[in-house]
């Protein structure tokens, strides 16, 4: 296959932003075994963070039949922490990740909090959710535009819009969501329009280098792509200003560090009217960006992308699969339709676990829009049978989880690859089971308990959405829907932060500068247990401890990812990435968009490459991402 940059090179024609369809080069992607199915490996898939490996088997007709999830990298904090001072905990799990550093930072006091029974002081409840807040506005805005938006946005065919049209179109979508459009002149886009051309022409795409543009599945005219370039290029600027919120509060991103067992250490930030007017002024210009850009943008992909996020046909549910309801419901990526919340952002002072809070907690399952089932955590476990550690012979709750590693490699086959033995262990992730069963959790999680619960912002700002969008409520179960309810979330939570940092502002001007509570440590840390859940950008986020004699006797952590990554149950369950490929049309095994597109829609904290090899092993092509230039 010719590099990306020849491809969109011959897009563009000398005089002008004329654009031809990519020359295709044939490596024998129709070689079919008997059955007529091939076996993709998308090893690695960039965009995301970490390790990540997806194989998924396609039929005559390109339809994935089947997919399989592997992490191929140990984290192994569970050992790390072992036989620490349990304050010290939150400082080391926060290294599980670069990119959602302050949550796993939080949970972890929090299950300390927990062990020892304390509360915290409001100060300490606001501050924290409105770093937590910063970091999800942070986060979605930049998964959607650096991470996930071009896989909707095809940027060389942008050099083909008309500035003067892409200017109405972006008012249009504007007017949809109800703000005035982040860029509005014609002038505007042709200036972002001429550095694109002047790119392709050059063979200089840089960060836009590996795309697979021109691919069919790009659904976007040329003006609504040169909005998503428009907006990607700007959200640069506009995610560093986020990232600024957070540091106020925190000290610093990422990995804030005013977050202690018991409170805070932000006292200064606190009394200081002008450290939280600063913090007010970057949350108002991000929220003017998240409705000006970011909402409208949603409802433009939505709409373009409409058929494929309604198409019953292309789902799991529509298989034969275990755990499919056989039926027709939402559409592509739907996957699993049920869905697991541990609720977050405490909205009053009665305790950790007894305060109302923001994101709603709860269970959805098999797509049942008429009730939420209560949380019952003693029915969180986690397995090994397809993970590559040892276990106890049966799936173990967290408080008693076990961390052995037990790596049996891959299969081998005669012409020197390698592929999971699926049958066997297969990932280094575990595999999260709420009631014995796989669930999806994350912002479409969120959004879906917190509607079907009735709660009253949920259900405004999703009905918003929808009636807005004129799509039905069940476009939320699919991939566009899933990427949707992170843009509906990340307004939501704007929203409330400037509820939050007034709230703050008040309560300290009224003199009360209180953020810690005080313990005696020897006491409270001699015998105990604690658990810190909530809720990460990602989805449900737990850390499980037990500390004996002032350390911490065992810990486990069950992230998001997870949940959603983890690979088949005991039992065969299929998990939620693995769900949300099953039923998947990938118009072109040589450019598997499709694939991409899903995964990307959980943003994955966890990385990929493609291959593309039959089911007997041998393999068709190969195609490989520098990350260090990858878009």
């Amino acid at each position: 296959m010719p590099e990306m940059n020849e491809q969109a090179e011959a897009q563009v024609s000398g005089g002008g932003a004329e654009t031809a369809a990519p020359a295709v080069e044939e490596k024998g992607f129709h070689k079919t075994d008997a059955n007529g199915n091939k076996h993709i490996i998308v090893d690695p898939i960039t965009r995301i963070e970490g390790h990540l490996r997806i194989e998924a088997v396609i039929d005559s007709n390109n339809k994935i039949i089947d997919a399989y999830s592997s992490s191929t990298m140990f984290r192994g904090i569970e050992t790390i922490v072992k036989d620490r001072d349990p304050r010290d905990v939150g400082l080391m799990t926060m290294r599980i990740c670069g990119v959602c550093t302050g949550t796993h930072y939080q949970r972890s006091i929090e299950a300390v909090e927990d062990a020892f029974n304390i509360t915290i002081p409001k100060n300490a409840r606001l501050v924290r959710n409105l770093i937590q807040g910063a970091l999800y506005v942070h986060d979605h805005l930049v998964h959607f535009y650096h991470l996930h938006a071009l896989d909707f946005v095809d940027v060389v065919a942008a050099t083909k819009a008309d500035p003067t049209a892409t200017a109405a179109e972006a008012q249009k979508w504007a007017d949809v969501a109800g703000h005035k459009p982040s860029i509005s002149g014609a002038a505007d886009f042709k200036a972002i329009q001429d550095r694109i051309i002047k790119f392709v022409k050059e063979g200089r795409l840089g960060i836009f280098g590996n795309g697979y543009w021109g691919n069919n599945s790009y659904k976007l005219t040329p003006e609504q792509n040169l909005i998503g370039v428009a907006h990607y290029l700007k959200a640069l600027d506009v995610q560093r200003d986020m990232a600024k919120m957070q540091a106020i509060l925190g000290g610093k991103n990422p990995h804030p560090q005013s977050i202690v067992v018991g409170g805070v250490t932000c006292v200064q930030d606190i009394q200081n009217p002008a450290r939280l007017a600063l913090f007010k002024q970057l949350l108002q210009e991000s929220n003017d960006f998240i409705k000006g850009a970011y909402l409208p943008d949603i409802y433009m992909a939505g709409t373009a992308y409409a058929k494929e996020a309604t198409d019953g046909s292309a789902t799991f549910h529509a298989t034969n699969h275990k755990g499919a309801l056989g039926k027709e419901v939402g559409g592509t990526g739907g996957g699993l339709l049920s869905y697991m919340t541990y609720g977050d952002f405490r909205l009053d002072d009665t305790g950790f676990y007894n305060a109302e809070t923001f994101f709603k907690r709860g269970v959805v399952l098999d797509g049942d829009i008429s009730k939420v089932l209560e949380l019952d955590e003693a029915k969180i476990s986690e397995d090994v049978t397809h993970s590559w550690f040892e276990g106890t012979g049966a799936p173990e709750h967290p408080y008693d989880g076990t961390t052995i590693p037990k790596y049996t490699g891959l299969n081998k086959k005669d012409d020197g690859y390698a592929y999971l033995k699926t049958e066997e262990k297969y990932s280094w992730i575990k595999s999260p089971l709420y009631n014995g069963r796989k669930v999806e959790v994350g912002p479409l999680a969120r959004v879906v308990v917190g509607y079907v619960a009735g709660d009253k912002r949920t259900t405004k700002y999703a009905g918003n959405f929808l009636k807005r969008s004129g799509l039905p409520l069940t476009v939320l179960f699919s991939t566009v829907g899933r990427t949707a309810a992170r843009a509906i979330e990340t307004e939501m939570i704007g929203d409330a932060m400037i509820e939050w940092i007034d709230e703050l502002a008040k309560n300290a001007a009224s003199g009360d500068l209180s953020t810690w509570t005080e313990f005696d440590f020897d006491t409270v840390s001699a015998d105990c247990k604690g658990r810190g859940m909530a809720e990460a950008p990602r989805g449900a986020l737990g850390h499980w401890m037990r500390i004996k004699d002032g350390k911490v006797a065992n810990f486990q952590a069950i992230v998001p990812s997870t949940w959603n990554a983890g690979p088949r149950g005991p039992n065969g369950e299929v998990g939620a990435y693995e769900a949300s490929l099953i039923g998947t049309i990938v118009a072109n095994p040589e450019e598997p968009l499709e694939i991409i597109r899903t995964v990307h829609s959980f943003d994955p904290c966890i990385a990929c490459a493609v291959h593309v090899v039959d089911t007997n092993g041998k393999e068709l092509a190969s195609y490989k991402v520098d990350p260090t230039c990858a878009f």
